[in-house]
């Protein structure tokens, strides 16, 4: 059986996430990781800050810390979040980590020997008022392509464009907001991309085609425009140094690598990190170096699909070494805020930080997941949210569980009920619970997130539907032993909730499943024999009723929400 790689795109060092970044890559990795280890698959996931290039350097400096100390912080406050977030990582690591310096610049030396690493003289922009060169993030302007006028000297965050510093129309320093430039002339390392690309074509035909259309679509269109040779280092005093040992000059000078150079190999660099903290039992070598067992997904926004699909790609095959590549990408569109963009840099949006003080994190992961940007962009409003939470999770799952579990305690004790032997009404509602379970795993092998949660949520209708038609509250008057069999039923379905919810909704399938006093219920998964007979839960179990799982979001929540960031005039 294959070992399952998991990586979500390195969230940057430079301040809280928005919800966009959470659905966008971090999230469903998560979910999916979960369901491979419910369902027995070995898996390992890893993700990590970014902390090098421009973005950490302005951030500290805005900060008025030194940036080692500002990124060591910024790790804690955003490892913090995603554990609020219930995002189980196998590790979490920093990609400015000795482990990363070291891989980082290993790749460099072979991509040097094997001619794909070329140090060429060019003229980049120089600030006067600065007394420096710049690398191309500390230059802003406005885009050529689409007119934004905050565009970065590396790619536009509006249309998403790749673009060079010189590119950049009434360009000025992101340092001092000077406009004082000139063009000097200074050496740097370039990746001979243009000598990969046939290669890389090559790579994405055997292995892009099982690609979601958005992936694989972006990837050969930057095939089809061809590949360029792109410079690997930039003039700035955090990152991964240039080894003098290979580039002497360089080092001299105090060249780092380009972030978008050594931040996917922090994807290796973080799972050797994650063995250095137990080298006895833990190989990081084995997931990534000659790693045949195994198979390797990664989840990211459609913004970096180019540089995990043909940058790092052409980067691996040119180090003539077996790394492992990856088997499948997970692209996602933009989650918008009523239609307009979130962002990071503008402040617009709702943050993961600010997201958790509202309302407790499985509220956000069934609403992001059950409408992630899959086919198409998503808008994220406070009506869809609030309609998501209510019929959803407060009507559906949490009223079922409530009101099941209450009922049977007013009647018959803090003990799961007999009753009469299952009939036709049960198994029936068995074969459909099998059915719907089949299908909710088939969605969450295929990755089809949306998918799955319908299928879950069918699930969860499943149990309301039963409960309404043997109406054990009227059963209970002619029937007090079929009313006990209704509700023991009734209980299995909540149990087998918590066990497949879990990859959703996890602290509230924890609290579902802590309801029941079983002896030894180390259980994983819920086999579809298993979800037939709706038994694992037998009479005479102990079970209290937990707190309400989920609280409804009231016309005054909502009125305070949209108060606090703003609605669809707010874009």
């Amino acid at each position: 059986m294959a070992r399952h790689l998991i990586t979500s795109a390195l969230p940057y060092i430079n301040g809280i996430k928005h919800l966009g970044n959470m659905v966008g890559s971090m999230l469903p990795a998560d979910v999916y990781a979960r369901f491979l280890r419910q369902t027995g698959r070995e898996t390992l996931y890893i993700c990590a800050t970014d902390e090098h290039g421009t973005p950490a350097e302005l951030a500290a400096k805005e900060a008025g810390l030194p940036v080692a100390e500002f990124c060591a912080q910024q790790h804690e406050v955003q490892k913090a979040i995603y554990d609020g977030f219930g995002l189980a990582f196998d590790y979490f690591g920093r990609s400015s980590s000795p482990e990363n310096r070291e891989i980082t610049q290993h790749f460099a030396r072979q991509l040097q020997k094997n001619g794909f690493i070329e140090e060429r003289a060019i003229r980049q922009v120089y600030s006067l008022a600065d007394e420096r060169f710049l690398p191309d993030r500390y230059i802003v302007g406005t885009c050529p392509h689409c007119g934004y006028d905050k565009a970065r000297g590396d790619q536009c965050e509006n249309c998403t464009r790749v673009l060079d510093p010189t590119d950049l129309i009434d360009a000025r320093s992101a340092i001092s907001g000077s406009s004082d430039l000139e063009v000097r002339e200074t050496k740097h390392l370039f990746l001979l991309q243009s000598k990969l690309q046939g290669e890389v074509e090559a790579w994405i035909d055997e292995h892009g085609k099982d690609w979601p259309v958005l992936a694989s679509s972006i990837a050969r269109k930057w095939l089809t425009e061809g590949l360029n040779d792109r410079a690997i280092t930039r003039d700035l005093d955090w990152g991964v140094p240039v080894p003098a040992d290979t580039w002497p000059e360089l080092a001299a000078e105090g060249k780092v690598f380009y972030v978008w150079f050594d931040a996917p190999v922090e994807y290796i660099g973080a799972t050797k990190e994650w063995a250095d903290q137990d080298p006895g039992n833990r190989d990081w070598k084995s997931w990534w170096y000659e790693a045949t067992d195994v198979r390797y997904t990664e989840f990211m926004a459609k913004d970096n699909v180019p540089f995990h699909t043909v940058m790092f790609p052409a980067t691996e095959l040119g180090t003539r070494e077996p790394w492992k590549k990856v088997d499948y990408v997970k692209a996602f569109n933009w989650l918008t805020y009523y239609g307009g963009k979130f962002s990071t840099s503008q402040k617009r949006g709702i943050f993961t930080d600010a997201a958790l003080e509202l309302l407790p994190a499985d509220y956000w992961r069934y609403f992001l997941i059950a409408n992630a940007p899959e086919s198409d962009d998503t808008s994220f409003t406070w009506e869809l949210f609030s309609t998501t939470v209510n019929k959803d999770l407060a009507d559906v799952l949490g009223n079922f569980v409530n009101r099941v579990l209450s009922f049977s305690r007013k009647r018959f004790g803090d003990e799961v009920p007999a009753g009469s032997e299952a009939g036709a009404a049960e198994a029936e509602l068995g074969e459909e619970i099998a059915r719907l379970l089949a299908e909710y795993e088939e969605h969450m092998e295929a990755l089809q997130f949306r998918k799955a949660a319908q299928a879950l949520r069918a699930l969860w209708s499943a149990g309301n539907s039963y409960l309404e038609t043997k109406a054990p509250w009227l059963e209970i008057k002619t029937d007090p032993e079929g009313a006990a069999l209704t509700l023991r039923t009734a209980m299995n379905l909540i149990h087998l909730y918590a066990v497949v919810s879990e990859p959703f909704v996890p602290a509230s399938a924890a609290a579902m499943r802590s309801a029941f006093a079983l002896p030894a219920d180390g259980r994983t998964w819920i086999t579809q024999d298993e979800a037939r007979s709706l038994s694992l839960v037998p009479a005479g179990t102990p079970f209290t009723v937990p707190p309400v799982l989920f609280a409804k979001i009231t016309d005054e929540d909502l009125a305070s929400y949209k108060e606090r960031f703003g609605g669809a005039d707010a874009v």
